[in-house]
């Protein structure tokens, strides 16, 4: 089963190749961060535009760079939601023609679920019951997977995500867009000198708050005056983050006895978060499985693992397929 997918939720224009939902032959990542660095953040109508100037050529470029012809593609998957509206649209259509002119199904794929499967794509056989941290810019979820396709919300974050939260201090240190790898290089030469809060702590749930972080942080940076050294401010920060997530995670763990536990998303490049991930886990015996820094950012290859598993579940789409720009999982 070969199969073609295309990932345009945002800001990275994407196509990926992928052999019976694990043998990658190709993924190709044309990235948008440079268009709207100046801005600080992602211009929703620049991200459309770009989408549409470079999609068939990555389209193409994809079949060449894989060695397959049109006639051996027998699944089209492409990200449905949640992500900006027009950025969605252009995949989607792209999608939606392939199908219809290759006459093959289509498969319309949860970008959040996309990232899960970014660990069955160097992991295939992972065994279940999985409990996944989902850490991006735009979500912060503790997710209990049972099966293939099945899951429960054990927690998520009641306002910032734990990325978002990365991009906004760093705007306010003056650190530049996008923010997570800029505060995670600086941490490693700092020291976690700054007590900043951790909310939630001692509350029931496994749900996850950093609003009152970032503004901790701001109010910090304008009494401080630039006096504490800014590797220790983002040691402080970022240790913040991970002492928040690595407190429900390790909770998760003592209260549901997961097989496995995957961490997934744009966050999970951080090696901060690996590194007290991978002790806590070891600690509680319980193997950690995360994806390749490549494979945590946006990329359509976790979109087409993601969508051979739903079709092989059979599950599929018809091509009144809508996009649906805050869809849950």
């Amino acid at each position: 089963m070969i199969t073609l997918a295309v990932e345009t939720s945002c800001d990275e224009t994407s196509v990926a190749v992928l052999e019976d939902g694990h043998r990658l032959r190709a993924n190709l990542v044309a990235s948008q961060i440079e268009l709207h660095r100046t801005y600080g953040g992602v211009v929703p109508e620049l991200a459309c535009r770009k989408h549409s100037e470079v999609i068939n050529a990555l389209l193409q470029e994809a079949k060449t760079q894989s060695g397959v012809a049109w006639k051996d593609i027998g699944l089209v998957a492409s990200t449905r939601g949640p992500g900006l509206v027009g950025a969605l649209v252009v995949g989607m259509a792209s999608a939606k023609a392939l199908s219809l002119s290759l006459g093959v199904p289509l498969v319309g794929v949860n970008h959040l679920e996309g990232h899960v499967y970014a660990n069955f794509l160097e992991h295939p056989e992972l065994p279940f019951p999985i409990l996944c941290l989902l850490v991006s810019g735009g979500h912060t979820i503790l997710l209990w997977m049972e099966s293939h396709g099945v899951y429960r919300t054990l927690g998520e974050t009641r306002d910032d995500a734990a990325g978002e939260a990365f991009d906004k201090v760093a705007r306010v240190l003056g650190l530049g867009y996008p923010g997570g790898p800029v505060v995670d290089r600086l941490a490693q030469a700092g020291r976690s000198t700054v007590p900043f809060p951790r909310a939630l702590r001692g509350q029931p749930g496994y749900d996850f708050s950093f609003s009152g972080l970032k503004t901790a942080v701001l109010n910090f940076h304008r009494k401080d005056a630039g006096q504490t050294p800014m590797a220790d401010v983002c040691a402080s920060f970022q240790e913040a983050v991970v002492d928040a997530l690595v407190m429900q995670v390790g909770r998760a763990l003592e209260a549901e006895r997961p097989a496995t536990v995957v961490m997934a998303g744009g966050v999970a490049c951080n090696s901060r978060l690996r590194q007290r991930m991978s002790e806590r886990c070891s600690a509680a015996g319980v193997p950690l499985v995360f994806p390749s820094p490549a494979m945590c950012t946006d990329n359509a290859a976790m979109i087409a693992c993601a969508g051979y598993h739903r079709y092989r579940s059979g599950q599929f789409d018809t091509l009144d397929l809508e996009v649906t720009p805050s869809l849950s999982l």
